[in-house]
This record gives C-alpha cells, sequence and structure tokens, in this order.
C-alpha cells in the first residue's frame, strides 16, 4: 500500500493554536521506500511568540519558541500553505504515485491534533477532495499489538515506542517525525512478519 506520512507542528495543543510547520512524504510498504522527490515541508506564518507567549504551554514556551519565531518571521500565509497543498496534490507526479486516487493519509496520534487542524485551516472540502475517508494511525496499530502482547504497554507513548524501535529521541520537526513515523511502522510490519 501507499501512504501519505504527515506531521505537524503547531504553537499548541488547543482549539485556536496555531499551525507552524508540516510536513509530509509518501511511502510505499510493499518496497519499503519513501518517494523522497515527493517530500515536501511548510512553515506557516503564525502571530508573534511576544503576543502567543501568555497562551502558551510550558512545555511549548521551554521547547518551540524558534520554531515559532521562524515561523512569525518566514512563514506563508494560511492561504498560500493551501495552494501549495493544492498544487502538490493535482501534480501529475503525486497522482501518478498514488495512482490517481485520495490519498492514505498516515501519521501518529493524528485524530486528535493533525486532522482536526487540519480540517480547520484547510477546510471539510479540501479534505474531502483530496484524502481517502479511511486513516491508518501508528498509535493506533501500536494499541493493538500492546493488547496482543507483542509490545509492552509502555510503547502507547509515541516517545516510548520510539525508543523501544531503536529510533532514538522524537525530533519535534515535521518532516523528521513524518519519516520517523513512516520507518516505526516498516520496523512493526517486519516484527509481525516474524
Amino acid at each position: 500500500m501507499r501512504y501519505l506520512s504527515f506531521d505537524l507542528e503547531a504553537t499548541g495543543l488547543k482549539e485556536n493554536d496555531f499551525i507552524i510547520e508540516f510536513a509530509m512524504i509518501p511511502f510505499d510498504t510493499e518496497t519499503m521506500t519513501f518517494e523522497e522527490k515527493l517530500a515536501k515541508e511548510y512553515v506557516v506564518k503564525c502571530p508573534t511568540f511576544e503576543s502567543l507567549k501568555p497562551n502558551l504551554d510550558k512545555w511549548v514556551i521551554d521547547n518551540n519558541k524558534k520554531l515559532i519565531e521562524r515561523a512569525h518571521e518566514k512563514g506563508i500565509s494560511l492561504s498560500n500553505f493551501k495552494e501549495n497543498l493544492k498544487n502538490y496534490f493535482e501534480s501529475k507526479e503525486v497522482k501518478n504515485y498514488f495512482g490517481n486516487k485520495k490519498i492514505i493519509l498516515f501519521g501518529k496520534s493524528m485524530n486528535s491534533i493533525d486532522l482536526p487542524f487540519l480540517s480547520r485551516d484547510l477546510g471539510f472540502e479540501f479534505i474531502r477532495n483530496y484524502f481517502h475517508h479511511r486513516v491508518l494511525d501508528l498509535t493506533s496499530v501500536a494499541l493493538g499489538l500492546i493488547d496482543f502482547k507483542m509490545l509492552p504497554p509502555e510503547c502507547e507513548s509515541g516517545s516510548v515506542l520510539m525508543k523501544h524501535l531503536g529510533y532514538g529521541e522524537v525530533a519535534h520537526t515535521a518532516l523528521a517525525d513524518s519519516k520517523n513515523t513512516a520507518k516505526m511502522y516498516f520496523k512493526l510490519i517486519e516484527m509481525l512478519k516474524k
């Protein structure tokens, strides 16, 4: 199967927080390969760090200040982000890679943050136009494997799963996280084949 692994970084996890970074990379589970030439990363404009700071969680203040500052200074507008995505999904290369079908999104814990943010900022019609209604979430796969006693219970945490599978720390950048999430899925597939 072919999927589009994606990840986003935001100013926080609350309803009114802003997407500040978005990245995606297609991958194929038959060949266990990425389509590197179709990898994309976007920085999306947000308000200044100082204006956001009173409402930011401590973790975001301590860890994402530079990302927020970069998004404010160098990010593209939300409308340009949406237009860039539209051009990407309409491109011949992307349509050929996915067989001119709707794209199945892949990520981790995406139902609580990533998909609601994308639906809010891109709109329901955009989501329905380009993406399949089915998604594959690595967190759900891991939870199932925990139920089957094939992974330890601590692996319900994405960062613990990453360490357990030998990939180290979560990068907290969208492109690195989208790649690492797919790599973990490759490793779980190999584990299940044995």
